[in-house]
């Protein structure tokens, strides 16, 4: 990579020192002896309840005195504590999570039930009604404690008639009351929610629930998280999956792979498993993203890690009837599903009844059972659903998932998200930022330069075809981010292969003459372009010094006996006798067989030239002998074979049209039949002609799938391939270009507003992202002491049906967050 000019040398060191000291710092904290424990964010509300716990021997203190004091210095600047979403607005949680707090501070005056008289109304109506059926259980259970505390509050009309509502909600799932004992576990927890068995413990006096609390404390001696024991597995594989998804893995490889191992040797040694109902989603969770993860990395993991709830009636029963609680497990279902392999069934059946069930919960999430579903999670999943993972570039991938304020989510429980701390830390997200800024940086300055290459080759003042320098190189960047080095020469090489192969395809099925195009190929058979002239002496003069250009830079990268230049005339003279014989037959009418035409199809697509000759630049780079037309790999040939199918699907244009036989019937005219070139979907009509063009593109497609289903299994399984781990994986990142180019309709030769922006947030547009600020007006702080009790008037109606309420029966348990 030419990078001359020293003021922007000097300011990439810069940036490089920069993000290699905070890498050291994060792998020290992160990846150090530390008690996992300290990743997982406290939990207000179940922080508060364990404060509220006396102690036996001295009453009027608390048992846990920690909590209180992270209670006590941890309410928001606006007066509340719990969490914010998306949109710097405080969530329904923090309703019961401020009442809970301000009972166990009930002494401590510091703008609490302001909060609740200023935002319970607005939470309530306009942005959780009908309320989650959690919430009418613990809500109303923390007015009456508020109440029984001596906390009084102060509703309007329509506010008191709202939450009178919720009180009837309440009742209506509270029908029967069940023993606290009976959902005691073995470990002495209900639910393993804390908040749940610190009430259980207040009621009962359980030793077991004593001993549960007094070990949570020791694991986590001030805030307490939602959920205890946490699966610290479940936390890893979480951490990979956050510095994959914000761009950081190749900073910290060894430490991935060493997670990574210690997991799938669990999860081989793992025996079958009596799974209870109320932990399925934590469960189906975590063996989802292992097997994601560690395929990925190219672990040998079955399907069943984590299809098993398939075989289990009750389970997706459960599943089914709280899909909307579940939507970020079943997202997790579906996103592992990416990486199917051939046969495997069981992975297309888990596709399908995740998908539906994720858009079916998107259609539900202003109905009943509604719960705290953050905005960018929400835009996350409609993303998700909308573009498939083969068909999105690493980098801009990258970009979103930094975007979204909410890159700390864990999973989505019953009522709310696990948070880990330690991800949310600034440290994490300032290396996130830079690491994308720098390569933002890298990117446009390299593509001025190809940009200059094309010029001064001639290449983009060709005055015909398809001027794509641009796409090109966003193509090659954005795709393969996740792989490349900073400084990595396959960019350029991949861009300007592709800008090249773009201008010769046009010349070849546009431009040129017959005796022009048999010139141009002989002058590439003989490696001479003496006699050529106008457009076949550019074409051939880009060409010549693109591939002496690639030689030299290997010989000097390997040393002496590493010549690779004649390997490389015979690749792209291969490419362009395919280029002449799809033109031959244009040009004569000729219908080849459809195994003819894929025979000289699947090369002149071109992919596998591209990823050949870039592959010579990777850190472990292709064998030499791969490179001969005799010696492609499987992996390359399905490449050469998914990459044509691609854009035969895409390529055909309908366009309707008056013909003279027929001046009033509109007859469908395909665009490849006008121009005289042939293409996949018009031969297998035409060897089927009872068939449409749609069973056509059907039956395509269905190809299609099939032999993407088996790169990625050769991109992901050791033994298929004699190719480096990275070599496969550029074959993947090829794939995924064409994939993106060719999704829905062919883009790579449209210019749409969706593909400009992508293209302006890969390389112009600077990142976007900023901490969520709260949008609320923050609550002024009281004169008065701490210990003055706020005293205020209750409607007399809501008053006397609370207290009634409150009499007749224990207070609920707080509802545990699983």
């Amino acid at each position: 990579m030419a990078l001359n000019s020293s003021p922007f040398v000097s300011s990439m060191e810069l940036s490089q020192s920069s993000i290699q000291d905070l890498v050291k710092k994060i792998k020290k904290e992160m990846f150090s002896k530390a008690d996992i424990y300290s990743f997982v964010s406290p939990s207000a509300y179940d922080t508060a309840w364990v404060a509220m716990i006396p102690d036996p021997n001295q009453p009027d203190r608390p048992m846990f005195a920690e909590c209180l004091d992270w209670v006590l210095n941890s309410q928001r600047e606006e007066g509340f504590w719990g969490e914010f979403d998306g949109h710097g607005l405080p969530t329904i949680d923090s309703l019961p999570a401020t009442l809970a707090s301000m009972v166990a501070h009930k002494h401590w005056n510091v703008g609490g039930l302001a909060f609740i008289h200023a935002n319970a109304e607005k939470l309530l109506e306009e942005k959780y009604n009908p309320c989650p059926r959690w919430f009418a259980i613990v809500f109303p259970a923390m007015v009456e404690l508020a109440c029984s505390v001596g906390i009084e509050m102060i509703f309007t009309d329509r506010l008191e008639a709202m939450v009178a509502e919720i009180f009837d909600q309440r009742q209506q799932i509270l029908n029967t009351h069940e023993e606290i004992v009976k959902h005691l576990s073995g470990e002495g927890s209900i639910f393993r929610s804390p908040s749940a068995t610190a009430r259980a413990f207040m009621v009962t006096g359980k030793e077991e629930c004593l001993a549960y609390l007094q070990s949570l404390l020791q694991r986590c001696p001030t805030g307490v998280p939602s959920g205890y024991p946490m699966d610290e597995e479940l936390v890893k594989l979480f951490m990979v999956n956050q510095l994959q998804r914000l761009g950081l893995a190749q900073h910290f490889v060894d430490e991935i792979d060493q997670i990574l191992s210690v997991v799938h040797r669990n999860y081989m040694n793992r025996e079958g498993e009596t799974r209870q109902i109320n932990f399925v989603p934590a469960q189906l969770y975590k063996d989802s993203l292992a097997f994601r993860l560690l395929r990925m990395h190219g672990h040998s993991v079955s399907p069943w890690s984590f299809c098993w709830f398939l075989h289990h009636d009750d389970i997706m029963d459960h599943i089914q009837n709280n899909c909307q609680c579940l939507s970020s497990v079943l997202l997790n279902v579906y996103r592992a599903t990416d990486l199917v392999f051939p046969g495997e069934y069981e992975l297309e059946e888990a596709r399908s009844f995740s998908r539906n069930l994720v858009e079916k919960s998107i259609s539900l999430r202003h109905q009943d059972d509604n719960l705290v579903v953050f905005p960018n999670f929400q835009r996350m999943i409609e993303r998700e659903m909308s573009l498939p993972w083969i068909a999105r570039l690493d980098h801009l991938d990258h970009r979103q998932w930094i975007e979204v304020n909410e890159i700390n989510t864990l999973w989505m429980g019953k009522a709310s998200f696990y948070r880990l701390s330690c991800l949310h830390d600034d440290d994490l997200m300032r290396l996130a930022m830079e690491n994308y800024n720098f390569r933002q940086s890298i990117y446009n300055k390299e593509l001025v330069e190809i940009t200059r290459w094309s010029k001064d080759s001639g290449l983009s003042k060709m005055g015909f075809g398809r001027e794509n320098t641009t796409y090109c190189y966003f193509a090659s960047a954005a795709a393969s981010s996740s792989q490349l080095l900073y400084d990595s020469e396959v960019r350029l090489v991949v861009a300007k292969g592709a800008i090249l192969i773009t201008v010769a395809d046009d010349f070849f099925d546009m431009q040129g003459t017959m005796d022009e195009l048999e010139t141009l190929t002989e002058a590439v058979r003989r490696w001479d372009g003496h006699g050529l002239t106008s457009h076949t002496e550019v074409i051939f003069k880009a060409l010549d010094n693109l591939v002496n250009d690639i030689a030299a830079k290997y010989l000097h990268q390997q040393g002496r006996g590493c010549d690779i230049a004649k390997i490389l005339r015979d690749l792209w003279y291969e490419t362009f006798s395919s280029w002449l014989m799809e033109a031959k037959w244009s040009k004569s009418g000729y219908i080849p067989s459809i195994e003819e035409y894929l025979r000289i199809g699947m090369i002149s697509i071109a992919a596998h030239t591209l990823v050949l000759q870039a592959s010579c630049f990777l850190n472990s780079s292709i064998p030499i002998h791969k490179l001969r037309p005799s010696q492609y790999e499987p992996i390359t040939k399905l490449l050469m074979v998914t990459t044509r199918l691609l854009n035969d699907i895409q390529s055909y244009q309908g366009t309707m049209v008056v013909t003279k036989e027929l001046p009033y019937s509109p007859s469908l005219i395909l665009k490849e039949q006008v121009d005289g070139k042939t293409n996949f979907v018009l031969l297998d009509r035409n060897e089927n002609p009872e068939t449409d063009i749609e069973d056509s593109i059907s039956y395509l497609r269905g190809i299609l799938d099939e032999k993407k289903k088996e790169l990625i299994q050769h991109v992901l399984s050791d033994g298929l391939s004699d190719l480096p781990n990275s070599c496969k994986h550029i074959h993947l990142s090829c794939l995924k270009v064409f994939q993106m180019f060719f999704n829905s309709k062919n883009e790579f030769d449209s210019r749409t507003s969706e593909m400009l922006q992508d293209i302006k947030q890969a390389i112009y547009i600077p990142l976007e992202f900023q901490k969520a600020k709260p949008s609320i007006k923050p609550v002024p702080l009281p004169s008065e002491g701490k210990n003055q009790i706020v005293n205020a008037i209750l409607g007399p109606s809501f008053k006397n049906q609370t207290i009634k309420r409150f009499t007749a029966y224990a207070i609920p348990l707080p509802m545990p967050r699983v």
